[in-house]
């Protein structure tokens, strides 16, 4: 035995199940009471043939099962009845059914952590890892193939030569003397270790200062905004006027486009002749782009009833003789080129929109001025759907 090591125990292998239950039952018939047996797997029988009675950890599991509920139900009755007087659905303060849901699943937790906490904490005195079988040839054989007995040095009846001769009489092939380990000491104010707290303590403080004060305001992925770009109705630095929407360059030509050719022509040197027939839904399309467009200035219906009055030229009236004598394309030039205070609608209106519009001011003129023609047409309409 080493000078400078405390004996734990006298350890003993054995080959068979049979020779471990053997000698288990003889240590316990030799009095021996501080003693373990370890086996690959457990071995049945075992407990018996220790001598070892019932095991304690059912009480701590019945007690703290027993306090989590007592708890939970008294904490319920004094939320609902004491505290806050809640009624729920009519119940009463003291509510038994209701309670016991959540008075068997506290009994449930507080019963299991307690087990849990109660054999590693206190059976198996974890959280030490410094047990005196651990790392021993021992420990190693028993954790494979071989069945050990270990008779501890703190039993009343132990003396290392009668523990030794009383094991090899029960058959065992291998007997190790097992040491306490040696306790390595470390002086807790050493510069060193001061140094690395500092260290830590410091690190910790930056990096938790720098992630909640700086990157948890930093936007992700932000160098597009910041990008040589021009944005809508914004200014710009890149152009001489300042200004970042650039209109088109003068002369350009869409491809599969033909510009219009009598742009800025007081009247078009030819009659534009209208390439639409006014069904039903060219004139619903007039009709949505002229109350769009058209009517602000010139009314609903055409007669220059605006409603810019005051802050804009009223239009005139559509019904005009100069202007239900117009031909087609003269309509549709005036949308297109502008006249007087009215605009050029071309940015805005397409193309086949203004023929459209162009078909329902013709709607509308001829509902203003009728001829007796339309008048007997519509009469002899009526009396037919009266007859059907």
């Amino acid at each position: 035995m080493p000078d400078n090591k405390k004996l734990h125990s006298v350890a003993a292998l054995f080959n068979s199940v049979d020779e471990i239950i053997s000698a288990a039952k003889k240590t316990t018939a030799a009095g021996y009471k501080k003693f373990d047996v370890n086996t690959p797997y457990p071995v049945h029988g075992m407990d018996r043939a220790m001598g070892m009675g019932q095991s304690k950890i059912g009480f701590v599991t019945l007690f703290f099962g027993l306090f989590g509920a007592a708890f939970i139900f008294l904490f319920m009755w004094w939320s609902f009845a004491v505290s806050y007087n809640i009624v729920v659905g009519g119940k009463p303060f003291l509510a038994v059914p209701a309670f016991i849901p959540i008075t068997f699943e506290t009994t449930v937790l507080f019963a299991a952590i307690a087990t849990v906490v109660g054999m590693l904490a206190v059976y198996f005195k974890l959280p030490n890892n410094s047990h005196p079988l651990h790392d021993t040839d021992y420990m190693k054989a028993v954790s494979g193939d071989k069945f050990g007995l270990v008779i501890e040095a703190e039993d009343k009846q132990f003396d290392k030569a009668k523990v030794i001769e009383f094991l090899k009489g029960l058959g065992a092939y291998k007997i190790e003397d097992i040491y306490y380990p040696e306790q390595e000491k470390f002086r807790m104010f050493e510069p060193k270790f001061l140094l690395f707290l500092a260290i830590v303590a410091v690190a910790t403080s930056g990096l938790t200062y720098v992630t909640l004060n700086k990157l948890m305001y930093i936007t992700p992925f932000d160098w597009m905004d910041f990008q040589s770009k021009l944005t809508a109705q914004k200014g710009s630095n890149m152009f001489a006027n300042h200004e970042g929407m650039r209109p088109p360059v003068e002369g350009t030509v869409a491809r599969g486009f033909i510009p219009y050719p009598y742009k800025g022509q007081p009247m078009p040197v030819e009659v534009l002749s209208n390439p639409t027939i006014p069904t039903k839904q060219i004139l619903e399309l007039g009709k949505g782009k002229f109350l769009t467009f058209c009517s602000p200035c010139h009314g609903n219906f055409g007669e220059g009833e605006s409603r810019l009055r005051g802050q804009f030229p009223v239009g005139p009236t559509l019904h005009s003789d100069k202007i239900i004598n117009y031909p087609d394309g003269m309509i549709y030039h005036i949308i297109t080129n502008g006249q007087n205070a009215m605009p050029s609608y071309a940015p805005q209106i397409t193309r086949h929109e203004r023929w459209a519009i162009v078909d329902y001011i013709r709607v509308l003129q001829r509902a203003q001025n009728a001829k007796e023609s339309d008048l007997k047409a519509v009469n002899k309409e009526s009396v037919s759907n009266v007859q059907n």
